[in-house]
């Protein structure tokens, strides 16, 4: 959840990357809304990256950071553009609204696949490794391992080799 909460707060704050920016190049540079939408997105992607990378994912940043933004573009990136572009060409285009309210709608269209693209492909935690199972069928040597630490410490412990047992005493009264 606390993670769904940063990654909404940087998207927050991509929404006014990409606003501000559709907005200038739209109305100050007179670009297309087209080509400025796209351009506001990759502008929005970039900042995101960096802050996802230093905030909402910091705990999975091992590795190569350049291949991270790699897989962020290829996964939020074309996501985004996909996805602002055809909505914009329907909202704006053949509905007329307003660029930026169009801008919006689509921004909020993509933005839990977005989620679940960084939370799954860009930033993902590493696999776990698989248990090793002991022969026979017989618990794996983690279950065993966690077991033994659970267990309270008792004066007689007993071992399980597969079918063989044992019992080791260290403190049984000898008879005397």
């Amino acid at each position: 959840m606390i993670r769904w909460l940063k990654f909404n707060a940087v998207g927050a704050m991509g929404i006014v990357v990409q606003l501000a920016a559709l907005a200038l190049f739209k109305s100050g540079l007179h670009v297309d809304y087209m080509p400025a939408t796209a351009l506001a997105v990759e502008l929005a992607v970039l900042h995101n990256f960096a802050w996802h990378e230093r905030w909402t994912w910091r705990d999975r940043g091992r590795g190569g950071r350049g291949g991270r933004l790699i897989r962020f573009h290829l996964a939020n990136g074309l996501v985004s553009i996909a996805v602002n572009l055809g909505l914009m060409r329907i909202f704006v285009g053949r509905f007329h609204w307003p660029y930026l309210a169009a801008n919006m709608a689509a921004i909020a269209a993509g933005s839990v696949v977005n989620f679940l693209a960084g939370d799954r492909l860009v930033f993902r935690s590493a696999a776990p490794l698989p248990a090793v199972a002991a022969p026979f069928g017989s618990r794996s040597v983690a279950d065993r391992s966690r077991d033994e630490r659970e267990r309270p410490s008792r004066s007689a412990s007993r071992i399980e080799d597969g079918h063989r047992a044992a019992l080791f005493v260290d403190d049984v009264p000898d008879g005397r």
